[in-house]
């Protein structure tokens, strides 16, 4: 089979019938996942679903996680960023959170996980799509492990595309037994025939 052929059959190939499923709930187990935040066209394409039926389950999960109906509140919130839709640690939690990430039994970070550490600390504020056509490789699982451990976070989102910008956290320079970031070294003598920082 020709790579045509094979992609008139990807295309012909019947979707599966999620419609059994809640609404509300796929919504969620997309943002649980997702590391930027998502607007509620994005999320109607993606799940095939009308756009005012996504935003009423957007509303409807806020309202949730907020403890309104009767229900608890969570120690998570839903929060409009950028555009977009995103969970987040509720601010009241925040230090609850913290603790817990800082006190875990410390390992080496993967050489994946360095090297996107090095990106994001040579070139922030910058974002995870940035990060990835940098390094050639999807980078979301290795940020995620980074702001897990608090040697990144989030800096900003952008006000049109909602990609948040990540930077390196003072966390990082303890580590490094650094004062700040202009400390560390120039990339140029680090890298192959001395090429410019603008090569990273």
């Amino acid at each position: 089979m020709t790579m045509h052929e094979t992609a008139e059959a990807e295309q012909e190939a019947p979707v599966a019938d999620r419609s059994h499923l809640q609404l509300e709930r796929r919504i969620e187990a997309i943002l649980m996942v997702a590391d930027e935040p998502q607007g509620a066209v994005h999320l109607a394409t993606s799940l095939r679903a009308p756009v005012k039926e996504v935003k009423a389950a957007i509303e409807a999960l806020r309202r949730d996680y907020d403890g309104e109906g009767g229900g608890p509140e969570r120690g998570f919130e839903l929060r409009e960023v950028g555009g977009g839709w995103r969970i987040y640690v509720r601010e009241a939690y925040d230090v609850d959170a913290a603790d817990f990430v800082l006190t875990q039994t410390p390992t080496r970070l993967s050489q994946a996980a360095l090297e996107t550490l090095a990106v994001i600390a040579y070139k922030q504020p910058i974002t995870r799509g940035a990060v990835a056509a940098i390094r050639a490789v999807n980078v979301d699982s290795v940020v995620r492990t980074l702001l897990g451990r608090g040697l990144v976070r989030e800096a900003f989102a952008d006000a049109e595309t909602g990609a948040i910008h990540y930077e390196t956290t003072e966390l990082l320079l303890t580590q490094l037994g650094l004062n700040s970031l202009d400390e560390l070294p120039p990339i140029s003598p680090l890298l192959p025939d001395g090429e410019e920082e603008t090569a990273l």
